[in-house]
């Protein structure tokens, strides 16, 4: 009997020794955390807050200077926690980064996740993707924190999800001129929700101003248009790399309609004018476009 009780008293000993290892261990290892942005309240809110507008091609957003900002405002939040990675979820048509979007994806510690654009440039997709990498992050005990810049009740079930497994989940918004812009179900849910205002965003938006070349009745003239488009593809070039462009050579005249759908909307944004219906002014704007890339070739 007291042979029994030795030994019992041992292995007892041995689990406690054994515990107390990892718990050792487990307080060596650093929390992480992740910051989650929905690009599409991101440019919405923001734009609405600086410069007074949703849309996209009436203001300029530095996304690598504000990606900064909130890394290091999360550094501040999550003292003794280091950082995964920044997820930046935007919408492309046929989920091609525009060049935009690539230079945001070569940032460091930035993946750039795409949902699709419909008709009407509404994002699909968006908040499962948040969903599905909150969840998967936190069900692997990757991240102890998450960040989310969001506003959607769609997240409501992401936040849940990451929940779930034991990740915070930490709601950051933007301020409102007016009323709220985030959806009361997701704030019901989250862990913690703050708020960042007006001059934390200023530095990083900004509003265009007319172009120089828009003539005094405000439609530009087709060689207005036309060096715009050699513009976008002397940007492009240099943003996407000759090789990435040199496969539209063999379609001339005609570009793909994913591609011709971004040289639009940024030809539209340079300008602050529309195309949409101008049949003359669009094709000045490709044949721009292919000039400057046939010479480069």
């Amino acid at each position: 009997m007291n042979d029994d009780l030795a030994a019992l008293s041992a292995r007892i000993d041995h689990t406690n020794e054994l515990l107390q290892r990892m718990l050792a261990e487990v307080a060596k290892t650093p929390s992480t955390h992740a910051i989650f942005v929905d690009a599409g309240y991101l440019y919405a809110a923001a734009g609405r807050l600086v410069a007074g507008t949703e849309d996209r091609r009436a203001f300029d957003l530095d996304a690598e200077g504000l990606i900064d900002a909130l890394i290091d405002k999360a550094r501040t939040i999550f003292a003794d926690s280091r950082l995964l990675r920044v997820y930046w979820y935007d919408g492309a048509r046929r989920r091609i980064h525009t060049a935009e979007q690539q230079t945001i994806a070569e940032l460091p510690d930035v993946k750039v996740r795409l949902g699709n654009l419909n008709a009407n440039n509404q994002q699909k997709g968006v908040d499962s993707l948040i969903r599905s990498d909150l969840e998967s992050l936190a069900r692997h005990r990757a991240i102890s924190d998450a960040a989310l810049l969001g506003g959607d009740e769609d997240l409501v079930s992401a936040v849940e999800a990451a929940q779930g497994y034991g990740a915070r989940v930490h709601l950051w918004g933007i301020e409102a001129p007016e009323g709220r812009n985030q959806a009361e179900p997701l704030l019901w849910e989250v862990d913690s929700q703050r708020t960042f205002d007006l001059d934390f965003f200023k530095p990083y938006v900004s509003r265009r101003t007319a172009p120089a070349y828009e003539t005094a009745a405000g439609r530009p003239t087709r060689e207005d248009v036309r060096f715009v488009g050699a513009q976008i593809a002397a940007k492009w070039l240099a943003a996407r790399g000759r090789d990435t462009l040199v496969g539209l050579l063999p379609g001339h005249p005609y570009l793909p309609g994913s591609v011709d759908q971004d040289l639009l909307v940024e030809a539209e944004g340079l300008l602050q004018y529309s195309l949409r219906g101008q049949a003359d002014l669009r094709r000045a704007l490709r044949d721009g476009f292919w000039d400057h890339l046939r010479t480069q070739y």
